[in-house]
Order: C-alpha cells, then sequence, then structure tokens
C-alpha cells in the first residue's frame, strides 16, 4: 500500500407493516441499510415496500453514515446486522477485496450489459448516479454566490458553512476552489505537496464549518438558517425544494458518483438479497424513483425513461460540465490506498483548535 470510518446506529425501521412473513428467519428478517432521512424515506416508497408487497419478505431498515468503521466491526465480531448495503465506491472496492461483500451471480440479476459501464461491478450493482453541490437558502442569503470559489470567499459570505463530515469530498473540493482542474485533482493528491495544499485551502474555512453526518442535515441547516451555504447531495436539495424550501444549487465543480447495492458476506438472508437487488434495478422503477429524488438511474433503459424535464435537476448534461467524476478507477485507487491513512489526519486536523 502507498503511503503519503463511526459506530453502528441502533435499527431505526421496522418490518414492514404488511402481515406477511416469509417464515422465521435464521437469526432477523431481511434487513436494508441505506442513508437514512428524506432520500431512504423514498426509497421505501418506491422499492422497499413494493418489493415486500410482491415478495411476501418482511424487512427491516438501518441507517448507513460511510466510512469503513461498521464493516469493520462486522470483521472483528462476526455479528452481520444486514442482508444488503448502500455503498461508496471505495468502500465497494475495499469490501470486495476484503472479502466483506459477496462476489456476485449476475446470473441471479440482470444482464451486465443492460447497465451502465461503471455501475456493473464484482461485488456491486450500481443504484443510481448522485453529485454534491454547494447549497444556499435564497430566502436569507444577501447575495446569491454563483460558482465554487463563492463557497471559500468569507468576506461576501460570512455565514457558517455545511460540510460533510470526513477527508473524502472535501479533499477534492478545496483543490476544485483552488484552481486545480477536474482532470488532474487525483495527481496533486497522490503528491504529499497535494494533500497539504487541500488541507491548507480547508483552513480558510475551517472555522466557519459545521460538519453534517447525515446526508438529511445539510437542507435542514440551511432551511432553519444555521449555516449561509453548505455542501449538500443534489437530490437532497431537490427534495427540499419539493417540500416548499427555497433552496438552490450551484453546479460548479460539482462532483459526482455511481452508489451501489451490496450483499454482505455470511449474512442470513443472501437468497432475498438477490431478489431485493434485482427488483430495484429494474428500470421502471428507477426512473420511477427519479420523480421522488433527483438520483440519475444506472440501467440504461432507465436513463431513456426519464421526463426531460426532470433530468435537468440530475447530476447528468450540462450540469457536470465542471464537474469532477468520484467515481474514476483513479479516484477509486486514490481512496482505497489513502482514506484510512487520510482519515486518521483528518480527524487530528479536526481536533486542532
Amino acid at each position: 500500500m502507498n503511503t503519503i470510518g463511526r459506530s453502528f446506529k441502533p435499527l431505526f425501521a421496522v418490518a414492514a407493516a404488511l402481515g406477511v412473513l416469509s417464515g422465521a428467519a435464521e437469526a432477523r428478517d431481511f434487513t436494508i441499510a441505506s442513508w437514512g432521512g428524506s432520500y431512504q424515506e423514498a426509497q421505501r416508497d418506491v422499492y422497499f415496500t413494493p418489493f415486500s408487497q410482491e415478495s411476501g419478505i418482511a424487512f427491516l431498515e438501518d441507517v448507513y453514515l460511510g466510512g469503513w468503521a461498521q464493516f469493520q466491526a462486522m470483521q472483528d465480531t462476526g455479528q452481520i446486522p444486514w442482508d444488503v448495503v448502500q455503498v461508496e465506491t471505495s468502500e465497494l472496492v475495499r469490501g470486495c477485496e476484503e472479502g466483506v461483500f459477496v462476489q456476485l451471480d449476475w446470473s441471479k440479476l440482470l444482464p451486465k450489459e443492460d447497465m451502465l459501464p461503471d455501475a456493473v461491478t464484482d461485488c456491486g450493482v450500481g443504484n443510481l448516479v448522485w453529485s454534491v453541490v454547494i447549497a444556499y437558502n435564497a430566502d436569507t442569503i444577501s447575495k446569491a454566490p454563483a460558482s465554487l470559489a463563492d463557497f471559500w470567499d468569507t468576506k461576501t459570505w460570512p455565514g457558517k458553512r455545511g460540510m460533510r463530515k470526513g477527508p473524502k469530498l472535501n479533499l477534492e473540493y478545496a483543490l476544485l476552489a483552488g484552481g486545480v482542474a477536474p482532470a488532474d485533482i487525483y495527481k496533486v493528491l497522490n503528491t504529499p505537496e497535494g494533500v497539504d495544499r487541500a488541507f491548507a485551502k480547508l483552513d480558510e474555512v475551517k472555522p466557519l464549518v459545521q460538519w453534517w453526518e447525515a446526508g438529511a442535515q445539510a437542507p435542514e441547516w440551511l432551511a432553519a438558517g444555521d449555516v449561509e451555504l453548505s455542501v449538500a447531495y443534489n437530490g437532497r436539495i431537490t427534495n427540499a425544494q419539493k417540500e416548499g424550501k427555497n433552496l438552490q444549487m450551484i453546479w460548479d465543480g460539482t462532483v459526482y458518483a455511481i452508489d451501489s447495492w451490496a450483499i454482505i458476506e455470511g449474512a442470513p438472508n443472501q437468497d432475498a438479497a438477490y431478489a431485493f437487488v434485482k427488483f430495484v434495478t429494474d428500470p421502471g422503477r428507477q426512473a420511477a424513483f427519479t420523480k421522488a429524488y433527483a438520483y440519475g438511474p444506472t440501467h440504461k433503459e432507465g436513463v431513456a425513461m426519464v421526463d426531460p424535464e426532470r433530468a435537468m435537476s440530475l447530476p447528468a448534461g450540462d450540469n457536470l460540465a465542471t464537474g469532477l467524476f468520484g467515481g474514476s478507477q483513479e479516484a477509486i485507487d486514490f481512496w482505497v490506498d489513502y482514506q484510512e491513512e487520510l482519515t486518521e489526519r483528518w480527524n487530528r486536523w479536526v481536533a486542532q483548535n
């Protein structure tokens, strides 16, 4: 390896209220872990409950907040609380390499050629294309920002900032804001000087930052006036707009990637997990999900089914013109190699006054 994580949350959702059980589970009911908040509520409506109704398989839910700590706990204790989980690419690759995730039998799923190329891996089935953007509350801000660089302009916008906890995305954003071209981000980060440069750029806004862990926090903080600007998932902001909140997005310098479903090795309900992943990858269901949440489909037919007007709110087309694809092989290799070391440095940096 070159040189240059989080504790469990309690299960929050209970078995689907359908009164239909699939028989006694080995240890527990089929359990799905995703990213919580309004996003997971939309998944429940479009995916989880319809799957349970069609299959007769009861389900539980939990919240995964990112990082490796929860999977490390599974390795350390042998306790497997989930059957299937939605993960980002670097965790997917590491989990596949370390045997945490099942090497998939794609014959139980769907033809690989039906999917976007980056959505097909040995241990994961691409679930959506997501993006992080800079967002603000148009009702409370004095002047509308227009670029990623404005997030670092603390004279014009002196208020609090919201950023996702952890080094991933933040190091990329810092370099993008500092003028590094998207094509050069990981070349720069692969040097000690580049990492130092990213942390130095983050130093400029650190005193103003509130670190969020759950994706739902960013729009909540913006709506409440707790922060003036925030890094946020585009789907979370679009959903807040549907709820009547006047939150706006800046697509300049967006970072986008693919999340995937992975099945946990040793989980007791793997047949149900395969059935679930196949169900939620249906193109019609993926296209329907874009109406509830503004993330892009990974099934080619699902992409074609999206309403053109809705596509304007998705990480697609002109919205990605200045963006960085955080799911590239270059990005994956970087975070697989450096995530542990950079997380340790990040934690020390955050703790410093």
